[in-house]
């Protein structure tokens, strides 16, 4: 048997290729083909939620339309304008790794997770506000004088909301994994796929949110 050791190198191998994989370009369209397929079930996952909040509305609608004014708008219009800065902020990390610009990369990359940061600091305001209020979903709705249904639009709007700000988090997760990659300088024109994939995900809870904005704060 031979004792020869062949490193990637010098072989010429491509050290980010699975073996299971031809060429870099196929695993690169297999990795955006299986995000893709993930980011279909999220949008599945969220409109059977918004189907949820309309068949509610129209059943409730005069509760839907008092409960939303609890609502803080100029809190919510921060938010979708911190989200948006983080898609530009996204894209242009994305942008750099392809550019070979390292350090506009990491740059970009702290900007996006500061923007994440930002929003959920915002949006623990708004809770607190809630939970100070009682208004809270089911039969945790406590806000004084009692009104018919609105736990109703409660209920969708911490669970929507909640369950985007887990989604906030995971990206947090990822960004900050993609970051301490960038800064040992694994990212390149010619190896960028983790960051165009993180760039996907993220492009997809903002998009939720601006679904979300209207739906919940701007209700007529």
């Amino acid at each position: 048997m031979s004792t020869a050791v062949v490193h990637d190198h010098e072989s010429g191998h491509d050290s980010h290729l699975q073996h299971h994989f031809a060429t870099p370009e196929q695993q690169a369209d297999a990795s955006k083909l299986g995000m893709w397929l993930f980011l279909a079930t999220e949008i599945l996952l969220f409109g059977g939620l918004f189907v949820g909040f309309g068949i509610s509305q129209i059943k409730y609608p005069e509760a839907f339309l008092a409960a939303h004014e609890h609502l803080q708008k100029p809190l919510g219009f921060l938010n979708t304008v911190v989200l948006l800065i983080s898609s530009w902020t996204m894209v242009m990390g994305v942008w750099s790794a392809r550019n070979n610009k390292q350090k506009a990369l990491q740059m970009f990359l702290l900007l996006t997770i500061a923007c994440a940061l930002i929003f959920l600091g915002v949006k623990y305001f708004e809770y607190s506000h809630k939970f100070e209020d009682g208004l809270l979903p089911g039969r945790f709705y406590t806000h004084s004088p009692m009104s018919d249904h609105q736990f109703v639009f409660f209920s969708f709007y911490f669970m929507m909301t909640g369950l985007h700000g887990f989604h906030i988090l995971g990206g947090i997760g990822v960004l900050t994994w993609i970051y301490l990659r960038a800064r040992r300088g694994e990212f390149s024109s010619a190896y960028y796929t983790p960051v165009d994939l993180v760039g996907l995900y993220w492009h997809l809870v903002d998009m939720i949110w601006i679904y979300l904005f209207p739906l919940l704060y701007l209700i007529k």
